[in-house]
């Protein structure tokens, strides 16, 4: 059961190769007899307007279209939105500088620096 199931399945698969594996077999055949550009040596057809008919035929009836679709309209859901929230950077250094405790902020030192902190370099 397993080798008929695996077998219809590898020949959907391989069914649009089909038309080219009939080309390379039958080459003299389609180049001399059944292309379109005989006349028309200097193209250099030698049977690919064949091929491409075929090509066009092979896909045609792999998706075939049909009249009464033509009309319709494709509507699209939407399963879920989530509105993208902006987000704002809050500045963290105040630039409002007012003394709350006089005696309070008397009591220590400290220096405002932009500089970044790095530490010595190890030299052995």
């Amino acid at each position: 059961m397993k080798k008929i199931i695996f077998i219809i399945v590898l020949t959907m698969l391989l069914k649009p190769i089909f038309p080219v594996v009939e080309y390379v077999v039958n080459y003299e055949y389609i180049s001399k007899v059944l292309c379109e550009n005989k006349a028309k040596p200097m193209m250099h057809c030698n049977g690919k307007c064949h091929l491409m008919k075929e090509l066009a035929k092979a896909s045609d009836a792999e998706n075939p279209k049909s009249s009464d679709k033509k009309g319709t309209v494709q509507l699209t859901e939407v399963l879920f939105f989530e509105e993208i929230k902006l987000f704002k950077i809050n500045t963290l250094i105040s630039s409002n500088t007012q003394k709350i405790n006089k005696s309070y902020s008397d009591l220590y030192f400290y220096l405002n620096g932009d500089a970044v902190f790095r530490p010595p370099i190890f030299i052995s």
